[in-house]
């Protein structure tokens, strides 16, 4: 499977006549987008502002982070399944808007969104600050059930992010990046002296909004399979879930997965990375069991020298983690985990959840439960209604003066579990 990722690069966005591509500055039609957005009769009103790295500005509630992309030609359409008909996607060539971001933002749908910060301290613990971000503000219609509201805006963010990567269409990329992963028997035909890895990416799949899809099938109705990487730099996973802000993959973190992205740098070198085996997170351990008795046989049969393990979440999901590293890791394969950690705010708990000897190559992407000071911003774009209901919020977080005390938890992708964030941990 072979995917040409044209990539261009957008230094700047603002509002004009038309929406188009300008010298590395997107330009965007503010009332065409507004006009194309509200189209959903759950969605009461959408409002479209712009957020620039450096600005005084803080978004929240957030919702999803979508790159726009487009399909410049190959099978199938970014977001199969659910913004077109299932087609398997990955080849081809597709264009992206890199440094550019569509923001959904809008009254909370549980209590799991987060903030972006575009400047300040607390701007550097989540990687949209540096992102030129459209935010698409909207409001629910009065009484809209929670499940339902979460669809639509999901399905929004989408479909606004669908409609300005076409404006990318036609344009050359300032940079080609191709990937290519051959069927299993030609790859190690082809290198044969290198170990040969995979990625085992634990998807989400709680319920009670805490979802992922695949191929537009919600994750828990799946079983462990496999994937070309290059399906999910084409949209073939999207993000539907509400967990805690901190380590919540985003659309854009499925569409930018770092792990895949160095596992290619690597690819022919010094490793030989083979395939992505898709997993989910369960409640039931009768379903964790299956899981990952299910993972462990696809390693033990495709016979794979070593592992990337991540999760999305923390508590539960930390089960479902190690029960893979124990089982991979007993068929003979060697494993590397990625995590983040909460130790409480003392630092003096338990960092995860459920541990196994096994588990003894571990990179941390950072603890969740430190307070952090949030300053005044001049622009607030959503509202702060919610802060002190959201996780890492309290009583009391939000200040007189707009400025907020708050865990680290409650920013968005802060210590995200696949390492697209900007903290780590040494261990001594």
């Amino acid at each position: 499977m072979k995917l040409e990722l044209g990539k261009i690069y957008i230094k700047d966005i603002r509002f004009g006549d038309n929406t188009e591509i300008k010298n590395g500055t997107l330009i965007i039609n503010k009332k065409e987008l507004e006009e194309f957005a509200i189209s959903d009769e759950r969605i009461k009103s959408v409002t479209i502002e712009l957020a620039r790295p450096g600005e005084s500005i803080r978004i929240a509630p957030v919702k999803d982070v979508i790159e726009p992309r487009v399909k410049v030609s190959g099978p199938g359409c970014i977001f199969p399944g659910v913004m077109g008909k299932v087609k398997g996607v990955g080849s081809g060539r597709t264009h992206a808007l890199v440094g550019a971001a569509v923001v959904t933002v809008g009254k909370i749908v549980g209590f799991q969104e987060g903030i972006i910060d575009m400047s300040g301290e607390t701007a550097k613990y989540t990687p949209f600050s540096e992102t030129n971000n459209i935010c698409v503000v909207m409001e629910p219609v009065e009484g809209l059930e929670t499940h339902d509201y979460e669809q639509a805006g999901r399905l929004l963010g989408l479909k606004v992010a669908n409609f300005i990567g076409e404006v990318a269409r036609n344009i050359e990329p300032d940079e080609i990046v191709i990937y290519d992963t051959k069927p299993f028997l030609e790859q190690i035909k082809e290198f044969p002296h290198l170990p040969k890895v995979g990625y085992i990416h634990m998807l989400q799949s709680q319920g009670l909004l805490h979802d992922t899809y695949y191929y537009g099938v919600d994750a828990k109705q799946i079983l462990p399979t496999l994937m070309y990487p290059t399906e999910i730099m084409d949209g073939a996973i999207i993000s539907g879930n509400c967990v805690a802000p901190c380590d919540k993959v985003t659309t854009f973190h499925h569409l930018n997965n770092p792990v895949i992205e160095d596992l290619y740098k690597r690819h022919g070198k010094d490793l030989n990375f083979v395939t992505v085996i898709l997993t989910n997170e369960n409640v039931f351990l009768m379903d964790k069991e299956r899981s990952s008795d299910m993972v462990a046989k696809i390693v033990e049969f495709l016979g794979l020298d070593g592992v990337i393990i991540t999760e999305e979440g923390y508590g539960n999901p930390d089960t479902d983690l190690m029960m893979n590293c124990k089982k991979v890791s007993d068929v003979g394969t060697k494993v590397v985990l990625i995590t983040d950690e909460f130790p409480g705010r003392d630092g003096k708990s338990q960092s995860l959840a459920d541990a196994v000897p096994e588990a003894d190559a571990l990179v941390s992407c950072g603890q969740g439960n430190i307070i952090v000071n949030f300053p005044k911003m001049d622009k607030i774009i959503g509202t702060l209604e919610f802060v002190e209901t959201m996780i890492g919020g309290y009583e009391g977080s939000l200040k007189e003066d707009g400025s907020i005390d708050a865990e680290l938890q409650i920013i968005i992708a802060s210590t995200i579990a696949n390492g697209y964030n900007k903290l780590a941990a040494k261990g001594y």
